[in-house]
């Protein structure tokens, strides 16, 4: 079994409760929020290099940016 392909569900999951704690007023909850959605991009990124959807590397790397800047802002 190739465990790397359960990066997904995780991944997902984690990313689903970023964007809902990013909707929130306070100001910690959207910082949390940002945090879970690096998370993310993380396990998103090494399950693309996995295998080599080179697509979503980009584009976890570009979301990482403005999610860095975005919690950046909420300090």
């Amino acid at each position: 079994m190739d465990y790397f392909n359960l990066l997904q569900w995780p991944a997902m999951v984690i990313n689903i409760l970023s964007v809902w704690l990013l909707t929130y007023q306070a100001k910690r909850m959207r910082h949390t929020g940002f945090l879970f959605s690096l998370l993310s991009n993380v396990l998103w990124v090494i399950w693309g290099w996995h295998v080599e959807a080179f697509a979503v590397l980009g584009l976890q790397l570009a979301l990482a940016t403005i999610n860095i800047r975005g919690a950046r802002k909420t300090d």
